[in-house]
């Protein structure tokens, strides 16, 4: 984690140096955006210089060449109004502006503009200095004035430098972002991966070195523990033989020899009953190890399943399923022919798995119906009954917690859960799909879906 953590504030950090640059980068473009404008019209030209300056040039005969020519330059009129008003010197004036003014006009266009020419005015020794600049060059303001160009410029620049940072920072959160589910994208499906239980093998290098080798590491320490309860539980399994048997055996002797007690002759039949069923249990819980942790070896090969189907159904029949049960086998003209590559042994076994969970937990009775269908791409075989069915809530504990060990469904004596799972994992390693529904009505219907050979 703390890998992890180095390499998210790495990219943090990149972030935090790229908006500084940004910001840096934002204040170079104003400066050069605004600064021509604001030397120009703010350097020796603006409108305090101007006036400082002609006034300091100015004399009772006007002013000097050097001045006047700085003046047409930048297209500055200029004159000089004596105490009544009247002009006594111009430079440039233009045909409408007037040559003789009131107090009352001077007072207006001192503070503002004369026939929208910005002006600006200066008390001199020789009389009323107005310089007089293009139209719409400055906005004159109460105690200041701003260019209008650079008025202008500025909601385009600052909707343009918006704009351009919103491109950049979201193209540097999308680049970070894809990198960055590059860079975890292994180590996020090796965890999934570990989550099944199936082992990983993570190789990274750079900053999230360290993950990989913890995840790797993680994963031998699961795989050795899988290994050993693997080991573990067909040690039982294997162990549990010889004595199993010895019980069966003497239950059966005893059971069938006719000089003893009916009552203890009663007791042996039930001693062999459930000593068969422990027997497959233990039988089951042994593949079912051996599938989850692919010990068991796949002897796949072409197979038809209407063959398969009725082969079952027919040694089903010959060892007998009792008087309260029956099964009816319907197969599609269309799936005469369907094959897939299979371990026969393992799909008998899914369906023998299912078949017996109706007749255990119908001992009431009820019809099983094999069926063998399928469509352009898939082949299906549907196991159902007319049974007592499994309530919604028994159904969703069944699909969340699959092992047998896990259930509380009374139900399911240790059968039912372990003998789905069973199922659900032949399915898993043939690359099918098990798909379970029930009413407590209709019965259980349980469809293993294969996807078909290519012809």
């Amino acid at each position: 984690m703390k890998a992890f953590g180095k390499y998210i504030s790495k990219y943090l950090l990149s972030f935090f140096v790229f908006a500084l640059i940004l910001l840096l980068i934002n204040i170079l473009a104003f400066a050069l955006t605004f600064g021509g404008i604001v030397f120009r019209e703010y350097g020796s030209a603006s409108p305090a210089n101007m006036l400082e300056a002609v006034a300091a040039d100015l004399s009772a005969s006007g002013i000097s060449e050097e001045r006047l020519q700085e003046l047409n330059c930048n297209q500055i009129w200029a004159m000089l109004l004596d105490a009544s008003g009247h002009c006594i010197w111009e430079a440039s004036l233009p045909e409408e502006i007037p040559t003789q003014y009131t107090i009352q006009d001077v007072a207006v266009f001192s503070k503002g503009y004369l026939q929208d020419y910005p002006v600006f005015v200066r008390n001199t020794d020789n009389g009323l200095l107005v310089l007089g600049y293009p139209k719409d060059s400055f906005m004159k303001l109460t105690g200041n004035y701003f260019p209008i160009r650079a008025i202008r410029i500025f909601p385009l620049f600052i909707t343009g430098i918006l704009a351009i940072d919103i491109v950049l920072l979201f193209s540097v959160y999308y680049f970070s972002k894809r990198k960055i589910s590059k860079n975890t994208e292994p180590i996020m499906a090796s965890i999934k991966t570990l989550s099944t239980g199936k082992p990983v093998d993570l190789s990274i290098r750079g900053e999230l070195s360290e993950i990989a080798d913890s995840v790797n590491q993680a994963s031998q320490v699961l795989s050795r523990q899988n290994q050993a309860r693997a080991n573990w539980i067909s040690g039982v399994s294997h162990d549990i033989r010889t004595p199993l048997a010895m019980i069966m055996g003497y239950a059966q002797r005893i059971a069938g020899d006719h000089e003893a007690n009916g009552n203890i002759r009663q007791e042996a039949e039930i001693i062999r009953a459930q000593s068969a069923k422990i027997k497959d249990l233990v039988q089951d819980l042994n593949l079912v190890s051996q599938l989850e942790y692919e010990m068991q070896p796949l002897h796949k090969e072409p197979v038809r399943l209407s063959k398969l189907l009725r082969s079952y159904a027919a040694d089903l029949l010959n060892v007998g399923i009792g008087e309260k049960h029956s099964i009816e086998v319907e197969i599609s003209p269309e799936t005469e022919t369907a094959v897939i590559d299979c371990d026969a042994r393992l799909i008998s076994r899914a369906i023998d798995n299912l078949v017996q969970n109706s007749i255990n937990h119908n001992p009431q009775g009820c019809n099983i119906f094999l069926s063998l269908d399928c469509s352009s791409e898939n082949v299906s075989i549907t196991v159902a009954d007319n049974g007592v069915g499994m309530s919604a809530e028994k159904l969703r504990e069944l699909e969340e917690k699959p092992h047998y060990m896990e259930s509380t469904d009374e139900r399911l004596d240790l059968r039912h859960g372990l003998g789905m799972l069973l199922v659900r994992q032949i399915m898993e390693v043939h690359g099918g799909v098990m798909e379970i529904n029930t009413t407590q009505i209709c019965g259980l219907t349980v469809i293993l879906s294969f996807q078909k050979n290519s012809q």
